[in-house]
């Protein structure tokens, strides 16, 4: 099976300040990848770089063969990579529907099929953004991604701040989306545990550089490496 995404050497960050030095891994078509670290080892850093706002200082960003190392960030979401990023950046002022439309291309995700992954959405489809809950705002960042129709989908922080009944609704949307539908994903996720379990594969960043590298299943299984990467223990 083919990369779908293969960073080579990748050297970025944010104006002269370097993050990421030398970074190396790739996600094969229908895959998805758990980004873990602890606060501040360069994973939003890495998604930035993916969708293109980051200080690009050097190696290759790859998307389905292509080099798109030098291309805006617009050219990469046409491309097919789909951003859900901490902030959800939905519009407030407009409705479910209107966030929806404004920013839908054709393709299997429309607003119905979001509406049927989401049901709460559907639900609230003439509420303005602003009116929904916090686990309703991220339903909502997720579909707007999902309705440019992305061939993968990158998500930072999905779960931050969430209800745990909104956690394990959106974790089994992750789910479906990979393993039913065949998105490929990148996932930055804090609650290592539940994402490990929803995941193909798993990365840890230190200071911007890959300290371990597995499935996700290894890394689940292996509580000494969950402590020394994560500070994860058995009650967490």
């Amino acid at each position: 099976m083919a990369d779908l995404l293969r960073l080579e050497n990748v050297v970025s960050g944010y104006g002269d300040a370097v993050v990421l030095n030398g970074l190396s891994f790739a996600i094969k078509e229908g895959r998805s990848l758990a980004l873990l670290g602890r606060n501040g080892t360069g994973k939003t850093t890495t998604i930035d770089t993916i969708v293109g706002v980051t200080r690009h200082h050097g190696g290759r960003i790859v998307l389905d063969g292509v080099d798109i190392s030098a291309a805006a960030p617009e050219a990469r979401a046409h491309a097919g990579i789909g951003w859900v990023p901490q902030e959800r950046n939905i519009f407030k002022s407009l409705s479910v529907e209107e966030n929806l439309t404004a920013v839908a291309r054709p393709g299997r995700w429309d607003v119905r099929a979001v509406y049927t992954m989401f049901p709460r959405l559907g639900e609230r489809r003439r509420n303005l953004g602003g009116q929904l809950s916090g686990g309703e705002q991220q339903m909502l960042a997720v579909a707007r991604a999902l309705v440019l129709n992305p061939r993968l989908l990158l998500l930072d922080e999905p779960l931050e701040g969430l209800a745990p009944i909104i956690v394990e609704e959106l974790l089994a949307a992750i789910a479906s989306l990979t393993r039913e539908e065949g998105i490929s994903a990148i996932v930055v996720e804090q609650k290592a545990r539940k994402i490990l379990a929803t995941t193909d594969d798993a990365i840890v960043l230190d200071r911007g550089s890959i300290v371990h590298r597995s499935t996700s299943r290894e890394l689940l299984g292996d509580p000494a490496a969950l402590d020394l990467h994560l500070g994860v223990t058995s009650r967490n």
